[in-house]
């Protein structure tokens, strides 16, 4: 099997057998999030056919029963992970993102003990319940902490790296904040090497084959933690063309079907290039000048394009003529979309 279609295989886009929002989370580990909508649209992608009549709300759902959350984790970017694998990937992920995070606060204006008040006045506040980021950002400012511009995200992921806070159920449209041991129970020890090796097999099983600077990138680890991840289950790997993947992962053929993809798409995070799925220079018109992802538009094998939501109806957006049988698949593809938002 080719590189391309073994990680669409293992990413839920060929022949997917996921039949819920856990289902397709635990396949791929940690689902980019800090744009919640892109979420549930990497969600829907991955679906089984069987599911019938799917709608964005089965995430929110999931989300407020605890089977998912939202945090802080591996770039340092919010993921949207199982709630079971929150802690251990918390404890490969956070350390390395401290000195960021401090370099950030003082940027902003925050001393380090206003940081300390600031995450002292949250567990207070969570402990009494879920708050959305307004709600505590009043309290804050009530409590004369520098609150303004980026500010109040810095200090809401110092206290998400420290382990108390994390993202839990909607309130409204909004993401409530909780205390992480309110929501998910008290912690375990973690036993670093044995989730390095978790880590290593659960990434190669939705994105394998790929190479250990990949793993790297992707969780935001070392290279040595990535070598020494792989090395542990070296006995289940297999090589091939100079990357490695699971011996025993279910290998679909496909194709893949067409699919209007949301912004910070899996598949444009999991791997050091992003060359095999947006050959040439097409990915400068798919990241924004901030950094940002646009939706994207997948012909089933390569991204094709991007795609916007305005008012309501879908715009596309492809780098040039689409071959009708895509162009076909597109227009099912707007209605589906549209429906599976407003759901």
């Amino acid at each position: 099997m080719d590189p391309t279609t073994g990680r669409l295989a293992g990413q839920g886009l060929i022949e997917s057998s996921l039949e819920d929002p856990v289902a397709v989370t635990r396949r791929l580990l940690a689902v980019q999030a800090q744009d919640l909508r892109g979420a549930r649209l990497a969600v829907r992608a991955r679906l089984a056919p069987s599911v019938t009549d799917p709608g964005a709300s089965m995430v929110d759902r999931a989300l407020d029963d605890r089977s998912l959350v939202v945090g802080w984790l591996n770039r340092g970017t919010l993921h949207l992970v199982p709630a079971e694998d929150y802690r251990w990937l918390a404890a490969l992920t956070s350390p390395r993102l401290f000195t960021s995070n401090r370099t950030r606060l003082k940027q902003e204006g925050v001393s380090p003990g206003q940081a300390e008040k600031a995450v002292q006045i949250i567990r207070k506040t969570l402990a009494d319940g879920p708050a959305t980021r307004a709600e505590l950002k009043a309290i804050l400012e009530r409590a004369d902490i520098p609150v303004a511009g980026q500010a109040m995200m810095h200090i809401l992921y110092l206290a998400s790296l420290r382990g108390h806070i994390l993202r839990g159920p909607m309130v409204g449209k909004e993401q409530a904040f909780v205390l992480t041991d309110d929501w998910l129970g008290k912690p375990e020890p973690v036993d670093v090497e044995k989730a390095l090796a978790e880590l290593a097999r659960r990434y190669l099983a939705s994105h394998g084959p790929a190479t250990d600077r990949d793993l790297a990138k992707w969780a935001g680890i070392n290279l040595g933690q990535a070598r020494k991840g792989l090395e542990a289950i070296s006995p289940e790997l297999v090589q091939e063309g100079g990357m490695v993947d699971l011996a025993a992962r279910d290998r679909p053929r496909g194709p893949a079907p067409v699919r209007l993809l949301g912004n910070f798409d899996p598949i444009l995070h999991g791997w050091e290039s992003r060359e095999w799925i947006i050959p040439g220079e097409r990915e400068r018109t798919v990241v924004t000048v901030n950094g940002l992802f646009r939706p994207t538009i997948f012909d089933g094998r390569r991204v094709t394009g991007v795609w916007r939501l305005a008012s309501g109806e879908i715009e596309l957006h492809p780098f040039g003529d689409q071959p009708a049988k895509v162009t076909a698949a597109l227009e099912k593809e707007i209605e589906a979309v549209r429906n599976y938002l407003a759901r």
